[in-house]
């Protein structure tokens, strides 16, 4: 389990004196639940979000325990640096907006026609309640040639599960090099 520190002050220069010392500048929120500033070791956040299994992971913070999904980061535009994230703390029973990764199965025909495989979207907003939320959606792009996209209508979705943008925008296709 991921383990944080509440800050004790919001202010400018107590948020620079914790990234100074390596910490990552965190809000935890919800519906019906009262906000908490923390801070995680910049280090230990980043390698524990590469190895969890599941889109919803539990932190403890202070002597409060949270099942949280990742709902926006921010990073430095010259060094890459995580500056700041926002954790949504994932309520059993209540349907909330998640953003769902994609992950890719197979290689596109098109790649050998001289296509190029472009990401339109990494990740897809649905509301779902947390019981029923994918940890990611998988899709085959091995029938992909130049020219050809998967788009939000073409992704199915589980049970419980809803998708409300527009259903003819492209996830991922293959695009000819120029």
């Amino acid at each position: 389990m991921l383990e944080g520190i509440i800050r004790e002050s919001t202010s400018k220069s107590a948020t620079k004196k914790l990234r100074r010392d390596g910490y990552l500048i965190a809000n935890i929120y919800g519906k019906g639940v009262e906000n908490v500033n923390a801070a995680f070791k910049t280090g230990d956040f980043i390698k524990y979000l590469k190895n969890k299994e599941h889109l919803i992971f539990p932190v403890k913070v202070g002597d409060k325990e949270f099942n949280v999904v990742v709902q926006e980061y921010q990073k430095d535009p010259i060094t890459g640096e995580l500056l700041h994230v926002d954790l949504l703390v994932a309520q059993p029973g209540v349907k909330q907006y998640f953003y769902v990764p994609i992950k890719l199965k197979g290689t596109p025909i098109g790649l050998k026609n001289k296509g190029v495989l472009v990401y339109h979207r990494r990740r897809i907003k649905v509301k779902s309640a947390p019981e029923n939320l994918p940890d990611y959606f998988e899709l085959d792009v091995s029938n992909l040639d130049v020219g050809d996209n998967i788009l939000i209508r073409d992704i199915e979705m589980p049970e419980g599960v809803e998708c409300y943008l527009n259903p003819s925008i492209p996830v991922v296709g293959v695009i000819k090099a120029k």
